[in-house]
C-alpha cells in the first residue's frame, strides 16, 4: 500500500511497504491481578530473581500461556492478534501461541538486536518497569540502506535507523515476527519483568503453504 503524505517543492512524498509495531494498555482492572498472577507464578517457578547480580537476566520456561492461572494474558494476546489480523485485512484464521515467556532483567541486563523465526506475529507484554527501564528499540529492517549513511543535521523518523518506542507497565506490543528489535541497559534501580509471546498460524501447512498459483493455466508474456 502507498500512502499520500505531505507535500514538498511541490511535490508528493509517497511512503510505501511500512512496518507496523501495534501498541495497546491492558485495562487496569485485568492488569492488577493478572501481573500478581504473573508475579507469583514466576516465584514458584524460576530462582530467586531478587538475587539477580547487576547485568544478569532471567527467561522463564516458553510455556506459560498454558498455565491456567495465565489464561487471561492468553486471551489478552488472541484479542490483540485477531485486531492485527482485521488491521491487515487477513482474512480470519486460527492463530496459535506457540511460545511464551518471562524476562527478568536486573539493572545494567540488557537483550541483544534479534529477531522471532519460525513465527508470523511476536509480542511483549511489561509486567514491571519502571524510570530507564521503559523502552524496547526496533531497527530498520532494510539492511540496504545502511551502504550508504551521510551526515544528518537531526535525526527524524524518516532518516533514523531505529525506533525507539516507550512502555509503561500494562503496555501491551505486537509486531512482525521478523522485525529486529533489541533492549538497552536496564538503568533503573529496579528489575524489569516482561512476558515475550509468539503467534503463528495454526494450520499453516494445510491451508496456507502450497503455491499461490494454479496449474495447467497457459500464461503468454
Amino acid at each position: 500500500m502507498i500512502e499520500r503524505e505531505s507535500t514538498f517543492a511541490g511535490a508528493h512524498v509517497l511512503r510505501m511497504f511500512p512496518s507496523f509495531v501495534w501498541k495497546a494498555e491492558i485495562r487496569p482492572e485485568i492488569r492488577a491481578p493478572l501481573d500478581a498472577a504473573i508475579l507469583k507464578k514466576l516465584a514458584a517457578v524460576g530462582p530467586d530473581v531478587t538475587a539477580l547480580a547487576p547485568g544478569e537476566s532471567w527467561q522463564s520456561d516458553h510455556r506459560l500461556h498454558l498455565a491456567d492461572e495465565l489464561a487471561p494474558l492468553a486471551a489478552a494476546i488472541q484479542a490483540a492478534a485477531a485486531a492485527v489480523l482485521e488491521h491487515l485485512a487477513i482474512a480470519p484464521r486460527a492463530l496459535a501461541i506457540t511460545g511464551c515467556w518471562a524476562n527478568v532483567s536486573a539493572p545494567g541486563a540488557r537483550h541483544g538486536t534479534h529477531s522471532h523465526p519460525n513465527n508470523f506475529l511476536s509480542g511483549v507484554y511489561y509486567v514491571q518497569t519502571s524510570e530507564g527501564a521503559e523502552t524496547i528499540n526496533f531497527h530498520d529492517p532494510r539492511p540496504q540502506c545502511a551502504i550508504m549513511r551521510p551526515p544528518v543535521k537531526s535525526l527524524t523518523a524518516d532518516n533514523a535507523d531505529q525506533v525507539v518506542v516507550k512502555v509503561e507497565e500494562g503496555t501491551l506490543l505486537l509486531f512482525p515476527a521478523w522485525l529486529m528489535h533489541s533492549v538497552d541497559p536496564n538503568r533503573s534501580r529496579y528489575l524489569r519483568v516482561s512476558v515475550s509471546f509468539n503467534l503463528m498460524f495454526s494450520a499453516y501447512a494445510e491451508s496456507m503453504a502450497a503455491p499461490l498459483w494454479e496449474g495447467g493455466v497457459r500464461r503468454s508474456a
